[in-house]
């Protein structure tokens, strides 16, 4: 298997978006059907997520994707983080990387941009998905009624505590309030042997969410030899894009988690 490296992006629009007084990059691509939000990994936007993105906006969806972490385009190389990008998120105060029990103060803007997007798409919600150092994200913005379809890929934060996740008590009540009242569902996805993102992590989640939780494991067998190893993006570098694959069925139940949730077009994936 080799590398997916496409970085062309003329099919996305590049859009500044402030909110709480800060401004940031959104890429976004679709022109008809609901918001789902894409968060990158630690390295950036990089060629595989758009990829991914484009999968998610043919199936019916308007996509943003924003630049949190690295340069507005699709130009970031798909490898472990060095002690300059790991100091840099750690001096940006936007994003806690050790701590537990609370959300990163990044997630305040994410939500606001979670909103917004609601606003300009329309249809009962949004979708999104948080791969690696935003992966829990995708839970922590679950608090806002506005999100529909959340989505954890390999969350890794906080760093070196495995079975930590960062929310507070009341986040996760507030969700578990939502699992009670609303059929609300939480989908995560990692690879058995990723040593970032640990079977712990998972099982802290599922023990505090029970069945508003579906979790899938993927054997390191599935992992595309290219990517990241042992494995660990389960979507991009990780993912065999292949009829039949393990990561590109993932793929399809996300999307179809997406269309469920926020189409009514399909029946929720099952675990």
């Amino acid at each position: 298997m080799t590398a997916y490296t496409d970085s062309d992006i003329h099919d996305f629009t590049r859009r500044e978006m402030t909110f709480d007084g800060k401004t940031k990059y959104v890429l976004t691509t679709g022109t008809t059907g609901p918001a789902v939000i894409v968060l990158p990994e630690v390295f950036g936007i990089a060629p595989t997520l758009i990829r991914f993105s484009r999968w998610v906006r043919d199936a019916g969806f308007r996509v943003y994707c924003p630049a949190i972490v690295g340069k507005p385009d699709a130009s970031a190389e798909e490898k472990a983080p060095g002690i300059g990008t790991i100091l840099s998120l750690c001096v940006s105060r936007e994003i806690f990387l050790f701590a537990a029990n609370r959300s990163s103060p990044v997630v305040d803007w994410l939500k606001a941009l979670a909103r917004q997007a609601h606003q300009e798409c329309g249809g009962p919600g949004v979708g999104v998905i948080g791969m690696c150092l935003t992966g829990g994200f995708a839970l922590s913005m679950a608090v806002d009624p506005v999100v529909m379809a959340p989505v954890m890929a390999q969350p890794g934060l906080p760093i070196m505590r495995n079975a930590a996740v960062q929310l507070s008590p009341e986040e996760w009540r507030a969700i578990g309030e939502r699992i009670e009242k609303e059929n609300f569902c939480v989908r995560g996805y990692r690879f058995a042997g990723d040593k970032l993102s640990r079977a712990e992590r998972f099982q802290t989640v599922q023990d505090r969410l029970g069945a508003g939780f579906v979790a899938r494991t993927l054997p390191d067998s599935a992992g595309n030899p290219a990517g990241l190893q042992p494995p660990h993006s389960v979507f991009t570098s990780g993912l065999i894009d292949e009829a039949g694959q393990p990561t590109r069925e993932a793929a399809a139940e996300v999307i179809d988690f997406f269309r469920e949730r926020l189409l009514g077009a399909a029946k929720p994936a099952s675990s």
